[in-house]
């Protein structure tokens, strides 16, 4: 009998979150990151109408609410100076070394600087087109030297800075051709340090050197098997395995480390614990789901945003739309049949 390797396998494991304003909850979350202590920080980006939406909540990864911090800024104040660690649109999320939260805000093209514990400590980002300026920022990934990469999508590239601010390098341009970028959106770095961007409106990924110096690039237009629909969010974990929300086609797609598609997720998602709990508070609730009509497709992505992975081969998937992550785990590949 001959000996073959499984390909990559994900199980699903739980849903965390329901939609909620405040507490134990998210409101359309655009960005997700990792803590230590099994901790997750999620951005929600909310409604204009509702800037009390816009903050980032603290909870772990079986569910227990921490707390939150920011908020948001309402729409007819938006053109006056910003306050300090509030949002408008913000889009993205990470963590450096020291645990302190970044968060890009593409309205006000800065970037705030939480504690762990979401206290404020700081800001930078100036508007513009020159070097080390912003306009849209989006997707951010630090890389193991603690340096932020940005993606500044209105000026179709990648930007290089030092955690505090200082600009380090840039490359791309607008265009489709090999390192151009028409509206960059995510962006991650895997453990050789190369970097990955989701080329939203060229429907592609592209990967570079840590110095961006273009390497390959993979996807096209469509809904077929590794085509993309507006790809938002993307990670890389420990193997080289590559998973990017693709936003329009309602879906997780996975690659392999040459950008072959390996396989994707639909959802599978079943009523989270915090949903539970809000379900359990009136019984009538329940029973109105009962009678719904169509509920086999609440398990289904709707709009995923992002996607992260850890060291312990979890996949956390944001939904725009439901509001809520999916948490998926990858199965460690194993041998079947006779020794060699």
């Amino acid at each position: 009998m001959l000996t073959q390797l499984h390909p990559v396998q994900l199980q699903y494991s739980h849903t965390i979150g329901r939609a909620e304003f405040s507490g134990p909850g998210f409101r359309a979350p655009s960005g997700i990151a990792r803590g230590a202590d099994d901790r997750l920080y999620v951005l929600s980006r909310s409604y204009e109408g509702r800037p009390d939406g816009k903050r980032v909540t603290i909870c772990t990864v079986d569910e227990t609410f921490i707390s939150e911090f920011g908020g948001g800024v309402s729409a007819d104040r938006a053109h006056e100076p910003a306050p300090d660690g509030r949002f408008m649109w913000p889009t993205a999320i990470a963590l450096d070394h020291a645990g302190n939260v970044y968060v890009a805000d593409e309205w006000y093209n800065r970037i705030s600087i939480f504690t762990e514990d979401g206290n404020w400590i700081g800001k930078w980002g100036t508007p513009g087109s020159g070097e080390g300026e912003l306009n849209r920022p989006a997707g951010m990934a630090f890389n193991q030297a603690d340096d932020l990469y940005i993606v500044d999508s209105l000026n179709h590239r990648i930007q290089k800075f030092t955690k505090e601010g200082a600009f380090l390098a840039k490359w791309g341009t607008s265009g489709n051709g090999e390192g151009e970028f028409n509206m960059p959106w995510g962006i991650a770095v895997d453990t050789a340090g190369d970097v990955y961007v989701t080329d939203w409106r060229n429907d592609r990924v592209q990967k570079f050197t840590a110095d961006g110096h273009f390497l390959m690039q993979f996807g096209t237009s469509g809904a077929g098997a590794g085509e993309f629909n507006r790809p938002t969010g993307i990670a890389v974990d420990q193997t080289g395995v590559i998973y990017v929300a693709d936003h329009g086609n309602n879906r997780l797609q996975v690659f392999d480390a040459d950008g072959t598609v390996v396989t994707q997720l639909l959802g599978e998602a079943t009523v989270s614990k915090w949903a539970k709990e809000k379900l359990d508070a009136n019984a009538e609730m329940w029973q109105q789901r009962q009678l719904a009509q169509g509920m086999e497709r609440e398990k289904q992505f709707w709009r995923p945003s992002a996607v992260v992975v850890d060291h312990e081969n979890r996949i956390f998937v944001a939904e725009t739309v439901r509001s809520r992550i999916q948490v998926y785990r990858k199965q460690i590949p194993f041998f079947v049949g006779d020794r060699l």
